[in-house]
Order: structure tokens, then sequence, then C-alpha cells
């Protein structure tokens, strides 16, 4: 039996963006409900500001009559959208259904035919992002019905021409040639490899046995005198070398997510940032051993904290959640007052959004102190950059600058605020000269991406910059080679891209289409960019002679990659830390695993990592364990592939957030993966994150 629904139906069914609910801890520990974007949790709105969102189309079929397109806005006369169920009775119609068709054969020469659209069909259009694309709401925008073949079924996904366009066809899946990928080894990363600015090139081999010389070999050669010219490079050359392994030296466990972590960049001390809103410090001067250093939190958060910044001296740290409000701690363990809050809704006298106490319109996703220390820039869920100047209290400036979520943001070079990058969801990274922007508009545009930008990294030289990107590739871009901004006016960037959503969706091989205008160097693949935003970095000029680009990945490892895109190491984070703590379901945050059937399994998401300035040591940030519910900061050195050694500490140490040692962190895992999902509902701990009550010893229980 088919049952007829009214297009308004539909149209009414649409998602309100003021229902989405972000979970906010305040200072009692209580978990509360505000209304608020967030890209690493919520759904999305089905319309952004300032966002024109495809719309998806329906061929009419020759039942249709004339197959004219019907306006949105024009009523809804004579149309008429039929579901049908099979439920495998194949009886004939009923009484009341013959009446209805013969009610309606009289007038067939001047009403429609109904649309028949099959459970199945509407189930697999609901799979295509569908609440985004099927139920969005455009004034004026012209649309149609039509048929969907079954044959079709397996074939179509997603929408050409990006959200963009008005009128659009669902995409066909097709299988991307090995021509459009980048090329692997680039030639233009190899000439950067030659050219002195990323490392030193290996010169010499053993031409006996034609392959290069081992380290042992190179320290000989060094000691020995042998070779002048090895003498003067030895030292660059042995460092660049140097890949930390993935056998952990230590794990510390944290019993929420771990958002990010790094060092500082004189390599004495170092951050993490984790979803229960406290930042933990520590001491790593000697980066083998690390001391336990200070712990500061912020009071009234939502859903996690989103960044961390350095002040060069290292004697402040900002902190930021997703409000509009920044937090400012002092890092002297002996100051134990509250964090100075910095508004940067606060644009002197006026407000840009509603906000007291941080409970405003947008959140903060990326923060970074300048070079002096004097101002704080930050992207912002406003589609915009700030800049704070900290001796002021207030935001000096505020660039509306994209369409989309600015999710990083960058100074172009340490020695001067004046140049800034932004990254955003929007899939461009904007380069903006803050000596000339009367008519507020960017200096030039980076193109190439694909997808919405994850983060972006400075090389510090003002001449280089690396971003990650939701189309599964880093990119790695040249501030000569940008784009002008009267070139980049002319493209509509969201033609290039699609509905995918890296939260919850995979992306195969088949979804990459390379875009007509990149104007990136050098293109990486092979590290997945999904679930959260996912950040790289240019390595070290001191311990690695900046020989390589690296970067976190949701498979669990440490992805290092040469300048010509072949992969140089791999530190996998998920192997060295398998089963390193004992489940216990009343200390975890729900699963992340949508797949109920998955829940409880032990996955890891590298979310950020941090190669030591003087030492071959990478600190890896991720969601770790059963369920992706928790977090770790694994500490790896280079050991030159060996699986242990008799120094002390020994390796694989797990450690709580604190550094102690605890009981809890071995032993068995007396769960079993097919219950624990049952028992975190049954705890009650399936909406909120369960943590033990803050004190004075930073409220790490287990």
């Amino acid at each position: 039996m088919s049952t007829p629904i009214p297009r308004s139906a539909v149209r009414d069914g649409s998602p309100d963006s003021a229902s989405h609910a972000a979970t906010i801890y305040d200072q009692e520990g209580e978990w509360v409900d505000e209304e608020s974007g967030d890209d690493d949790m919520d759904f999305e709105d089905s319309v952004a500001n300032g966002e024109s969102e495809e719309l998806e189309y329906f061929e009419a079929t020759e039942d249709d009559g004339d197959g004219e397109f019907q306006d949105a806005d024009d009523g809804l006369n004579g149309v008429e959208i039929e579901i049908s169920v099979d439920t495998g009775d194949t009886s004939t119609e009923t009484a009341e259904d013959s009446r209805e068709v013969g009610s309606r054969g009289a007038n067939a020469a001047t009403t429609r035919a109904p649309v028949q659209v099959s459970r199945n069909q509407i189930l697999q259009l609901l799979g295509h992002a569908g609440l985004r694309r099927i139920f969005a709401s455009h004034g004026g925008a012209t649309f149609g019905l039509a048929n969907l073949d079954e044959d079709d079924d397996d074939e179509d996904d997603g929408m050409e021409g990006g959200y963009g366009s008005m009128v659009g066809r669902r995409r066909r899946k097709r299988k991307a040639s090995k021509a459009e990928f980048p090329k692997v080894p680039s030639e233009v990363g190899r000439e950067l490899m030659d050219s002195g600015n990323f490392g030193s090139n290996e010169y010499y081999q053993d031409i006996l046995r034609r392959k290069k010389q081992k380290l042992a070999r190179k320290i000989l050669s060094r000691e020995l005198g042998l070779d002048a010219v090895q003498d003067r490079r030895g030292k660059r050359l042995l460092s660049q070398g140097l890949i930390p392994s993935s056998n952990a030296d230590t794990i510390i466990h944290y019993n929420t997510r771990c958002y990010s972590g790094q060092f500082s960049d004189d390599g004495n001390f170092f951050f993490s940032c984790a979803q229960d809103f406290k930042v933990r410090m520590y001491d790593t001067s000697n980066p083998y051993e690390w001391k336990y250093y200070k712990t500061v939190v912020y009071p009234f958060g939502q859903w996690t904290i989103t960044d961390a910044t350095l002040s060069p001296d290292n004697k402040y740290l900002a902190y930021s959640s997703i409000r509009s409000t920044v937090c400012l701690a002092a890092t002297d363990p002996n100051e134990s007052g509250e964090p100075w809050l910095l508004d940067f809704a606060d644009m002197g006298g006026t407000r840009s959004h509603r906000a007291h106490r941080g409970y405003s319109q947008f959140g903060i996703w990326s923060i970074r102190f300048s070079g002096d220390g004097r101002e704080i820039v930050a992207g912002t869920g406003d589609h915009s950059v700030y800049v704070y100047d900290i001796e002021s209290r207030r935001s000096i400036l505020r660039i509306p600058g994209h369409t989309e979520d600015v999710n990083a943001v960058c100074f172009g070079d340490q020695s001067s605020p004046h140049i800034l990058y932004s990254g955003s969801d929007d899939t461009l990274i904007k380069v903006w000269d803050r000596r000339s922007m009367a008519d507020s508009r960017e200096a030039g545009v980076f193109m190439g991406h694909t997808e919405g930008v994850t983060y972006v990294d400075s090389k510090g030289d003002g001449r280089y910059v690396l971003s990650n990107g939701k189309d599964q590739t880093m990119k790695l871009w040249d501030l000569r080679k940008m784009m002008s901004t009267s070139e980049a006016s002319k493209l509509t960037p969201s033609r290039y891209t699609t509905s995918f959503d890296y939260r919850f969706m995979n992306y195969s091989d088949t979804d990459y289409t390379p875009h007509p205008h990149d104007k990136s160097l050098v293109t990486f693949r092979g590290h997945k960019v999904l679930k959260t935003l996912i950040r790289c970095h240019f390595s070290p000029p001191g311990s690695t002679n900046s020989r390589y680009v690296y970067t976190g990945s949701a498979d669990g490892s440490v992805y290092i990659y040469n300048l010509d895109a072949t992969l140089a190491g791999k530190v996998d984070v998920n192997r060295a830390t398998h089963h390193s703590r004992r489940r216990e379901p009343d200390s975890y945050a729900v699963s992340y695993d949508m797949d109920d059937r998955r829940q409880g399994q032990w996955k890891t998401c590298v979310r950020d990592a941090s190669w030591h300035p003087n030492a071959p040591v990478i600190a890896a940030t991720s969601w770790n364990g059963w369920g992706e519910s928790t977090g770790t900061c694994t500490i790896h050195s280079w050991n030159d592939g060996a699986e242990d050694d008799e120094a002390e500490p020994a390796m694989g140490r797990r450690v709580d957030q604190r550094l102690q040692e605890n009981e809890n962190l071995y032993g068995d895992a007396s769960l079993s993966g097919r219950n624990i999902g049952s028992r975190l509902r049954s705890r009650g701990v399936a909406a909120a994150v369960v943590t033990a009550d803050d004190d004075e010893e930073d409220g790490d229980g287990w």
C-alpha cells in the first residue's frame, strides 16, 4: 500500500539548527546543554551563513507529463510523493485504494501522476549526508522531482558541482585513474630537497655495498675525520636521519580524549589539552625523563579545549574552548590563581556578538601567540579571524574573510606580526597583510583543497606554509605562488567540493577529484583526516634539519613524509598502546564509533604530534582506548629499531596524567567488547564524560 505524503511535510521536517545542543561542563562539574555549533561533535546547520548549498533534483518520467520543474515556493498543487513500502504482500489493492484511484482517473489529463519512492531509496538518500541536501530550504531555489533508478543506486554518490550550484545531478562514482593522483615522488619536492631549505642530501654512498651508510659508520667516519665535508655536515646529516620509532618510551593515559599537545620552542616545556577542560604542563628539559609541572582549568568550557599556545618566553599559556573567551594562565607552578579571561567579542566599547562570561554566539577553534607575545590571533566559528591585544585587553581587528568556520590560524613569520594565514571549512587558505587591509581584502589565496582545511602551519620563514585537509591530503604552499585576490574572486570554491562529512563518513579514492586550480607545490597522501581536526607540522630545524613534514592520522599513526611526498617513516601509536589499560566503563566517555556493534574495541586516532626541537623525540596526543573514549600522550624516541633497551626508565612505561605509576593501567582486560557498550549505557555515561571531582591533586582519579 502506498501512502501519499504532501511535499510540505518534507519541507516542514527540515532540521532546525537551533535544536542541536552542545554539551557544556560547568564549574560545579555538571553537564548542561546549550545551543551552539561544534565542528568536532554535532551535526552542522543545513545552511551556513553565506553558504549556497546545492539542491538535488529529480528527473521527470514520461508519466509526469511535460516534466517541468516546480519552484519550491510556488505551492504544492497537483504534486504528491508516494512512499512505497514493500511488505511482501502481493494482494490486490484495497477498496479504499480503488476508490482513490478511480477518483483521480477522471482528472488524469490535468493531474500529475505521483512519484513512487521506495523505502530503500529514501534510506539511501538519507545516507548521502542526506539532511543537508534533501531537506535544505532555499527561497526561490528551483528543483524538481524524479524517479530514482534502482540500477543507479550503486553508482550515484555525492553532488556534481558541490554545494554552490543551484541545480545539480548526483555524481556517479568513478574510479580515479592513477594519472589523477599527484605524482610520487614529486619532482618539485625533490627540487626542494636539493635546494638546502629542507635538510641536506646524502652525498656519500658505500660504493662496494651500493647503499647508504648506517649511523654507526657515519659516526666512525666523523670521528676519524675521513672526509672534511662529512665533518662539516655530519651533524646535520646525523640528526635528520634519526626518526623516532613506533615503540613508546612512555604512555601517559588520560581519562578523556586528548586533543592537542606541543613542545615549547626551546623544548623545555610540553602541554597537553584534554576533553576534561584541563591543560597539563610538563617539564621536558630532559626529553627522555619528563616531570609533571602544573594543571590549569577552563572554568566554563564547551565540549573540549580546542587549542592552546605558549607565549614566546614560556611564561603564559593561552587556551580556548568553543567560547568567545580565551583563558590566559601563568605557567609558574607557584601561581595558583584563576586564569585571566580574554573576551575576543569585545571590540572596545562594542561587541561583535552577545557575550557574557564566554557564552556567545561563536566559538574559537585555533589560537596563536605573536612572535613578540603582545597579540593572540584566533580563528572562530563566525567565519572570522580575530587579533587580540593583550595590553589593551580587547580585540583590535576582526576579519570576516571566510564563508565557513575558520579552523586554523597562524602568523607567517615569528619576527613579524603583519602576515597572517587562515584555513577554513570553505576549502581556502587566505593570506592577510595587516599593513594593507583598507578594503578588508586578503593579500592572496591558496586554492587546491577540495574539502575543508583542518590545520595550517608556517615554517616561520615567511615563505612556506603547510596545510591538512578533509580531502585526505596535506599540501605544501609557497607564498610567492599564491593566487591573487582578483583571480580568486572569479572562481567559486564551492563548485569543487562535496558534502562529505569527515566526522561520520569514510573517504575512498573514488571520491577524489583533483582541483583544477591547485596552486600547491607538493601534495602528500596516505594518512587519514577523519573524525576530528587532525594537525600537521614542519619538522624542527634543530633535531631534523627541517627535513620532513608530519601529520597525525585517524588510523592511529604519525606519518612522516619527505618533501617529495614519499614516506620517510611512520610511528604506529595504535600498536604501541594496544590494550595498554584495563577496560573500566566508569571512567569512559561515550564511544565515538556510531556502530554499536563495534563499541568497546581498542581504537586510536592521532590528533596532534610534536617533534622535540633538540632531540629525536615525538610526542603524539591521541583519542586512544576502548572505543576511542579515553586519551594518551605517547613519547617515542629514536632507538635504531630496538624492541627494548636496558636503560631507565623501561620502554613502554604506563603512567597517569601526573606521571605516576598506577596498577589500574596493567592487568587483564576483563570486560568483553560485546558488552561494554551496554554497560556504558546502563551506568548513564552515554551522554557525558565521567571524571572524578577536582581536588588539590588535579582530580585525576581512576
